[in-house]
């Protein structure tokens, strides 16, 4: 089994950046692809952003390539999100989580919380 945990969350003024961190632990070998996700109140969980853990092949949801960079670090079983240029609706609880496929998540960290104030 594999255990994820966020980092790096907090508060922070529109236009500022953050980044993000998921460390994995334990059986890390089965992780084929990770991913971030966000919800903010009153809404739907929404995809951001994925990486394969091998080849590091990325994708992002079209709206927030640009702002957002997904990477991982394999020598430290860390994924990261690089959030620039943050906007008031940006806040949400970030998510990481691991799955067979960029479609498909089975895993999921506990969430860390972003606010971004105008």
């Amino acid at each position: 089994q594999v255990q994820l945990v966020e980092s790096g969350g907090g508060s922070v003024q529109a236009g500022g950046s953050l980044r993000l961190s998921c460390a994995a632990s334990g059986r890390t070998f089965s992780m084929l692809s990770m991913g971030w996700f966000r919800q903010a109140p009153g809404k739907e969980r929404e995809f951001i952003a994925s990486i394969s853990w091998s080849g590091g092949d990325t994708y992002y949801v079209d709206y927030l390539k640009g702002r957002f960079t997904i990477s991982r670090d394999k020598a430290k079983n860390t994924v990261y999100l690089q959030m620039n240029s943050l906007k008031p609706e940006d806040t949400a609880v970030y998510y990481c989580a691991s799955g067979p496929t960029r479609m498909s998540y089975n895993l999921w960290g506990q969430g860390t919380q972003v606010t971004v104030s105008s």
